[in-house]
């Protein structure tokens, strides 16, 4: 009998599903809802909302788009594994029901209350315990709903991660996994326990969060309910559950000290491993719990995040054309046209919240050098591409200070990376080799729950399939031409950064 392995990667721009064959991961079928990304609820400069029911929603109609592409028999799928957009506070009732829309992971109004938490309890206590700063995650969150709403705080009975929420709605169980825990800054390392200082310091209620298990477990299984809202089998387990970037991570089999994964979707993010806990001293980059962690081989991921990535580039498609939109083909063809160095054009793509890489600060996009002479669209195109490697070089040589050795970055063949002029700029300006292979998040979600369930006798059974398509690698001389490109771009990023260049030993 053939089984299949079926995977969520439940993102803020859309939810994707994929289906694959346990024996050897290859994809079976692959959906994804929406068609055009989600919107966000912004009531407010810098708030970022979603609600957790359209979420489920398109989980729903992303099964049901996945399931009507193949003949596989839905009751020979036997675990099913959810990837999630990270950091988000869910809030629930005891009736289960959201008591208010999310606050995402790109939401910028807990950042003060994080800073204060940072300076009152000590950065050095934070940095040991919590390995971050309480900065703008999960925990400083829901503070802010506590000060603010209190009446809506009141009726909190649980709160969740964004893949904690779809796990509930699929199994009827509330939990959460360590890394998730880790994600939200409401893990203690030293105690490896949840982190009471800061519920304590924050008054919060420990009673408020969910009971912890691994990643990979059976962490419920389907409802009758669910079942038949996803078109899927009744008791089919749910056996794994991961953010985003750690998934990202998995999904590459980056799983051991000096391996580094990187993914360039709506953010940008690089994340590499080490086998004992590290930070940066400002928390402009942060350590969590990886999913393969176990304390007696204790894996760490640091994760270094630029909020404005593919936004930025999405951005300027639906903003610089009128009529037909160019496509992404186009753009990076038109983008190719203009050489290194956008002709002294540069853009910073901060314009998506506050970015953790300038400690928090929102400072907006800019664009900097435009002439109404010498530019045009292409000149645009390109500065974009360049503005998001140069924002993730910076965030590079941060974890690089760090003591970190990345020489090798794997990355799925998609998003950003699909862009031969982003993957050139990438190599060269991180001096890096790149590695892009055929995976994504939801199909990392789908190996994952194979591992939770047991269907494997091995974790290296898991990555049957996964392939490397193509190597890029730095050319000495455009390797000098982006050094110096981004050398002009770090002096701009100073003039509204004081102290940008320093702080990364340039």
């Amino acid at each position: 009998m053939e089984r299949y392995l079926l995977g969520y990667d439940v993102g803020s721009s859309s939810v994707k599903a994929s289906l694959i064959r346990a024996e050897n991961g290859e994809p079976v079928s692959t959906a994804v809802s929406p068609e055009e990304e989600l919107g966000m609820i912004s009531h407010q400069p810098g708030w970022a909302e979603q609600h957790p029911d359209v979420w489920w929603t398109h989980v729903v109609r992303a099964t049901g788009l996945l399931l009507q592409k193949t003949s596989a028999d839905r009751e020979n799928i036997a675990a099913i594994g959810i990837s999630y957009q990270m950091h988000g506070l869910v809030a629930v009732d005891t009736q289960r029901k959201p008591v208010r829309p999310s606050i995402i992971w790109c939401d910028s109004r807990a950042t003060d209350i994080g800073k204060r938490a940072f300076e009152e309890i000590g950065k050095e206590v934070c940095l040991n315990r919590f390995l971050n700063s309480p900065g703008n995650f999960t925990a400083s969150k829901l503070k802010w709903v506590q000060e603010n709403e209190p009446e809506i705080y009141d009726r909190i009975y649980k709160i969740m991660l964004p893949g904690d929420y779809i796990g509930m709605k699929m199994t009827g169980r509330i939990c959460t996994t360590v890394t998730g825990l880790s994600e939200g800054i409401l893990w203690d390392y030293q105690n490896e326990g949840v982190a009471k200082s800061l519920l304590e310091y924050y008054k919060i209620s420990e009673e408020l969060i969910p009971e912890a298990v691994s990643s990979f477990e059976v962490h419920g299984r389907l409802t009758a309910e669910s079942a038949g809202e996803l078109g899927l089998t009744k008791g089919t387990a749910v056996s794994y559950r991961a953010g985003d970037q750690p998934n990202n991570a998995f999904s590459l089999r980056v799983l051991d000290p000096g391996e580094v994964a990187a993914t360039a979707g709506t953010s940008g993010v690089v994340y590499g491993i080490k086998d004992q806990p590290g930070t940066d001293d400002k928390s402009r980059v942060n350590t969590f719990v990886h999913v393969n962690h176990k304390k007696e081989k204790p894996r760490y991921g640091v994760l270094l995040c630029v909020n404005g990535t593919g936004i930025l580039n999405s951005w300027l498609r639906k903003n610089t054309g009128i009529g037909n939109l160019p496509d992404y083909d186009q753009m990076n063809s038109m983008a190719g046209e203009i050489p290194i160095g956008s002709g002294g054009l540069s853009v910073f793509p901060f314009g998506n919240g506050a970015e953790r890489i300038l400690e928090n600060r929102d400072t907006g996009a800019r664009v900097v050098g435009l002439n109404f002479n010498r530019h045009d669209k292409r000149h645009i195109y390109r500065a974009g591409q360049e503005g998001i490697v140069f924002a993730l070089a910076y965030g590079f040589n941060i974890m690089q200070n760090m003591g970190m050795k990345m020489e090798t970055v794997r990355a799925g063949h998609a998003n950003m990376f699909l862009s031969p002029l982003f993957q050139e700029a990438f190599v060269n300006a991180t001096n890096t080799n790149l590695e892009l292979c055929n995976t994504d998040g939801a199909r990392g979600a789908a190996r994952g729950a194979g591992i939770g369930a047991e269907i494997f006798n091995s974790p290296g059974e898991a990555f049957e399939g996964l392939k490397i398509v193509k190597t890029v690698q730095p050319d000495a001389g455009k390797r000098e031409q982006y050094q110096i490109a981004f050398s002009r771009w770090m002096e701009e990023l100073e003039k509204f950064v004081p102290g940008a260049i320093n702080v990364v030993g340039q």
